[in-house]
């Protein structure tokens, strides 16, 4: 995952050469049912998670017992589904930096997430403590990392180059497991675009929580689907943008 690379520094003590370990960006495609799907470039692990949150967000399966086999070579992923599902990806790769085309969607037609999930803000906070405490971060400054959550357990940490990849990742982590998504809570290092609401909202999961910023669709597509958002959460502050009733402030 990572690579140790020469550089010159600048700093106040004027120039000097070192040299320090980045992230790998590695290319991995996509097959299904023999069919190629789509490519990515992405963080080396979680490979099998990632392809099946990939697939299950882009809505290609509807669960992970439609999955017959898996297989993860140097830089493939072989997936054989029960059924002879049409490959509905556009066959572009998925880079480190953008997701899919939630942009365009009808906010009539999302999902409605049902979820008696109660949060309180103390349990945020150390969600996203967990998520930032990454060594791979640490190292390298070159990375995203997402956490899901229940009130009682960390359930999954993820890293990757890309906050979509990462997601993916957790999202197909949870589904190999049987982990019920509307009682969990996501937490991003990174800004939370449309994209990451609307995968979150495929998968049901009640309450995202970001670091960062949002954007106005992200948060109108969670109005939309009746999901908790919160942004900018910093020390002991945070932004609730929708869905604040599953927030215990009292």
């Amino acid at each position: 995952m990572l690579k140790k690379i020469n550089c010159l520094t600048i700093d106040d003590n004027g120039c000097s050469y070192n040299s320090h370990e980045i992230i790998k960006e590695y290319p991995v495609s996509v097959y299904i049912n023999g069919r190629y799907a789509t490519s990515a470039m992405i963080t080396p692990d979680m490979l099998d998670s990632f392809a099946i949150g990939h697939l299950f967000t882009e809505k290609i399966i509807g669960n992970y017992e439609e999955i017959q086999s898996i297989r993860v070579y140097e830089n493939e992923i072989n997936i054989h589904t029960k059924n002879p599902y049409p490959i509905l990806f556009s066959g572009k790769t998925i880079t480190s930096g953008c997701g899919g085309v939630s942009t365009f969607l009808d906010t009539k037609k999302l999902p409605q997430i049902e979820s008696n999930l109660i949060l309180k803000p103390e349990e945020i906070i150390n969600g996203l403590n967990t998520v930032l405490d990454s060594e791979l971060y640490q190292k390298t400054r070159g990375n995203h990392t997402v956490g899901m959550f229940s009130k009682d357990e960390n359930l999954c940490i993820s890293e990757d180059i890309g906050r979509h990849n990462a997601l993916d990742k957790i999202i197909g982590y949870g589904l190999k497991k049987e982990i019920d998504f509307s009682s969990t809570f996501v937490v991003s290092s990174g800004r939370i675009s449309s994209e990451m609401v609307y995968k979150c909202a495929v998968s049901g999961v009640p309450v995202v929580v970001s670091k960062g910023a949002t954007t106005d669709t992200a948060k109108n597509i969670a109005q939309s689907c009746k999901m908790t958002l919160i942004g900018r959460v910093r020390g002991k502050k945070m932004n609730i943008y929708t869905g604040k009733k599953r927030i215990n402030v009292i």
